[in-house]
């Protein structure tokens, strides 16, 4: 068996992994990457940037669609058509361009990138079936990146007209019907999409109301959309089954049938704790979950561990700040996790941002204020106008402890929010920045003008 040496090995080159390597390589280690897939794990290849680009193709087609019934200030549309297998390869292509370019920003900085699949003898060594025979290679210290996978229904297992959040952006015919069964922000984000390209979609979700994440007032606008789009939403329902085309279900104590030319599961991940010979190193568990400390330590010296493996929530920005603080780690930089606030982002239409605190975490006699985009000239000019931006502030109004925005693409806020409490601003650090006009940017700078009592737009 060949044996190559190396001070970091990473396992696993989804956005925690390839950035850690990056950060590691910029700083001199060597470091040794090991992928079994693409680079760029679920949210390059088959997650966060594939359903977006078919959201934005969804979104174009339902504009146009509509201008063909409702003109807008002007404009018509003749017609438009949909090419739904031309569509899955523009998005493949831009998914490939992107693992090109982690291959590219990988090699720039000096890490060996293997492709195949690692097994961990201890936690010093793994042992990786490649293209070219089996490999050994011994390191000094390793990092579990291995990310997670979506949670299959034991009655309605994958394969087939049941599909998971990744083959469901692979399908290159429209399903008349489709069900989706998870009313969390991934089944909202997808089944929007599939309902503004005509598919009739249902919504089953089996607690009291769907996107349970968020409060009722914040979701309210997400609703309303759904029932625009003629979305079919049924709660406190449970799927029973799937047979030729009928999706079994069960309300109230009664057995229903609705009509589902494809299922879409989308009831939470599950993350590969298991695989990769990690069970054999028998590290410390958090439920399902490795557990770490404030500094990404397993419960093994030289471990760490990153990303889903490690818990809520399940995002590739936590999972890429995690890669960058454990390879400056290695590097004998002192650090720890220190983050006061961590965005959060659901992409449906409207879209939804939350960061800091909702309102029922907040202290007694918060403050909680909110401006409407209604009141906002550059909204009101883009012919979209719904939703609003809150601030919770402490309760002598000078701390913001939260933020959160409902609207057309207020996940560009999530930036501007987040160095706001990552840098402890005050409302008065706020209220004296200038925004920009006309810019949506202002309704931030409203509704924190509207918490000190001196709103000027409302």
């Amino acid at each position: 068996m060949r044996e190559i040496t190396c001070k970091l090995l990473i396992i696993g080159g989804g956005p925690g992994g390839y950035v850690c390597g990056i950060r590691a390589g910029q700083l001199g280690i060597d470091t040794v990457l090991v992928v079994e897939a693409a680079l760029g794990g679920t949210c390059l290849t088959v997650g966060c940037i594939p359903s977006k680009a078919m959201i934005h193709v969804a979104d174009e087609y339902h504009r146009m669609s509509r201008l063909c019934t409702a003109p807008m200030a002007g404009l018509r549309s003749k017609g438009v058509e949909l090419d739904l297998a031309e569509t899955i390869a523009w998005k493949d292509g831009i998914v490939q361009q992107l693992c090109h370019g982690v291959e590219g920003l990988l090699r720039k900085a000096g890490v060996t990138h293997i492709r195949g699949r690692a097994t961990l003898r201890d936690g010093k060594t793994a042992e990786v079936e490649t293209s070219d025979g089996p490999l050994s290679i011994r390191c000094e210290t390793q990092v579990l990146a291995t990310g997670s996978d979506p949670v299959e229904l034991p009655f309605l297992p994958f394969g087939g007209d049941v599909l998971s959040s990744a083959t469901a952006l692979a399908i290159t015919a429209r399903p008349e019907s489709l069900a989706i069964v998870g009313g969390g922000y991934i089944g909202l984000e997808l089944g929007m999409a599939f309902a503004k390209i005509g598919s009739r979609v249902t919504i089953l979700e089996a607690g009291a109301r769907i996107l349970p994440a968020w409060d009722a007032e914040l979701t309210a606008p997400v609703r309303q959309a759904l029932d625009r789009l003629d979305v079919t939403v049924l709660t406190e329902t449970r799927a029973k089954g799937h047979i030729a085309g009928r999706l079994s279900v069960e309300r109230a104590g009664t057995l229903e049938e609705i009509a589902a030319d494809k299922v879409l599961v989308t009831v939470g991940r599950k993350p590969r704790s298991e695989g990769a010979g990690i069970a054999a190193l028998d590290l410390e568990r958090a439920g399902p979950f490795l557990k770490i400390d404030a500094q990404c330590r397993t419960s093994m010296t030289g471990v760490y561990a990153i990303g889903d493996v490690t818990g809520e929530p399940m995002l590739a920005h936590r999972a890429m700040a995690q890669g960058e603080l454990v390879a400056e780690l290695v590097a004998g930089q002192r650090k720890t996790w220190d983050h006061r606030a961590m965005p959060t982002v659901c992409f449906t239409d409207p879209e939804i941002v939350s960061v800091g605190r909702l309102p029922d975490q907040a202290p007694d006699g918060a403050k909680v204020t909110s401006f409407p985009f209604a009141a906002n000239g550059k909204a009101l000019s883009e012919h979209r106008s719904e939703g609003f931006v809150r601030i919770l502030a402490d309760p002598a109004g000078r701390e913001i402890l939260g933020i959160q925005a409902v609207g057309p693409g207020v996940s560009e806020f999530a930036g501007e929010f987040a160095l706001a409490i990552e840098m402890g601003a005050t409302l008065a650090d706020v209220a004296a920045t200038i925004h920009a006009h006309p810019t949506k940017g202002e309704v931030f700078h409203e509704a924190v003008l509207r918490t000190m009592g001196r709103a000027l737009h409302l």
